[in-house]
């Protein structure tokens, strides 16, 4: 029988951990006005939320929406401060429930993981296969509308697998139920902007990854938030393993592949590559995604524009540029960072 968690409430609502994950909502912001408001009277604050949870009087905020733009359109939501500092000490608390069970091979948002880690995962693959069978198939799925489509009652069932603390359940319901529509019997979504819409997002996709790897063996297989591949060497086994898993995530989580997902061969000499997780990979190299390339120069254009032009530029041109130069230097592009610094020194 799979081990249950109980007592996790009086964890979460110490003073303590609502000061630590205080101080975990305002790194890097303690200049905003929602922060200086808040730590005028930081004690109170937090002993107000504290009885909140203590009375279970507390209810999830109003969500502030706005769309982004990079690296594709997206509506994001973001919560008061308050309700986002509940989300982090809930989030201390039941993380590592799953942290420990969740597959080696998920990268997003996990500590010493990410894209970097998941690239290095996805070509060390790749050339496991090519030095053992000299082709390279593999299948590039991602899920359709993936936090839109996350069911309500799948998840909070597969929360509750794991914790038995009915007062942390309470918490739990309260921010899943926060979007739901009280007239729709199948409620679905977890708003993209939540701290523990990544942590749910993950546990949601475990029943998968524990299939995949377990279940169907494929020891290639990897994943990214809803973005996973599986490596091989044989084109029709891959194209049984996705008929399989597509079946799998409708039956299972009421989840479907989108229209880009496909099997084919990665190609040795230059040719067509494995398009993951910003990178385009072959396991001889690897290379940034094109679109990339070209979002961080119209960027720098822009605002070398605006400053020829005398008008403020919101964007911290060294933070832009070092934040993408991080994610650049995974890749080959030695020459590409050379051209861009020269840029840089036009700015």
């Amino acid at each position: 029988m799979a081990k249950t968690y109980k007592h996790l409430f009086p964890e979460i609502i110490t003073f303590e951990s609502l000061y630590q994950a205080w101080l975990r909502v305002v790194r890097g912001r303690r200049m905003q006005g929602d922060v200086l408001a808040f730590e005028s009277n930081l004690e109170s604050h937090l002993i107000e939320i504290q009885n909140s949870l203590v009375w279970k009087s507390y209810r999830t905020g109003p969500y502030r929406t706005f769309r982004i733009f990079e690296p594709k359109e997206r509506i994001v939501a973001a919560l008061p401060l308050k309700d986002r500092i509940v989300q982090h000490a809930l989030v201390a608390a039941i993380e590592p429930i799953w942290e420990n069970r969740f597959i080696r091979d998920t990268y997003a948002c996990r500590p010493g993981k990410g894209a970097h880690a998941g690239a290095d995962r996805a070509q060390a693959f790749m050339r496991e296969v090519k030095r053992e069978y000299g082709c390279i198939y593999v299948l590039k799925a991602d899920i359709t509308k993936y936090f839109p489509s996350i069911a309500h009652k799948v998840l909070k069932a597969q929360l509750r697998r794991r914790i038995a603390c009915a007062d942390t359940l309470w918490l739990i319901d309260e921010i899943v139920d926060s979007t739901a529509d009280p007239h729709d019997p199948f409620p679905r979504g977890v708003p993209i902007g939540n701290l523990t819409s990544q942590l749910f997002a993950n546990v949601y996709l475990h029943d998968l990854d524990q299939f995949a790897k377990h279940e169907l063996r494929e020891g290639r297989y990897l994943r990214y938030m809803d973005d996973f591949c599986v490596i091989h060497h044989a084109k029709a086994h891959l194209h049984a393993v996705r008929k399989i898993i597509e079946a799998f995530l409708w039956d299972t989580l009421a989840l479907r592949t989108n229209g880009k997902t496909q099997v084919y061969p990665v190609s040795i000499g230059g040719g067509r590559p494995l398009d993951f997780l910003g990178y385009r990979i072959w396991p001889t190299h690897r290379k940034l995604r094109k679109d990339s390339v070209r979002r961080m120069k119209r960027k720098l254009r822009s605002i070398q524009r605006r400053k020829a032009e005398g008008l403020p530029v919101r964007d911290n041109i060294e933070a832009v540029i070092a934040s993408w130069e991080g994610h650049a230097r995974h890749a080959d592009t030695f020459n590409l960072r050379g051209k861009l610094l020269a840029f840089k020194g036009e700015i």
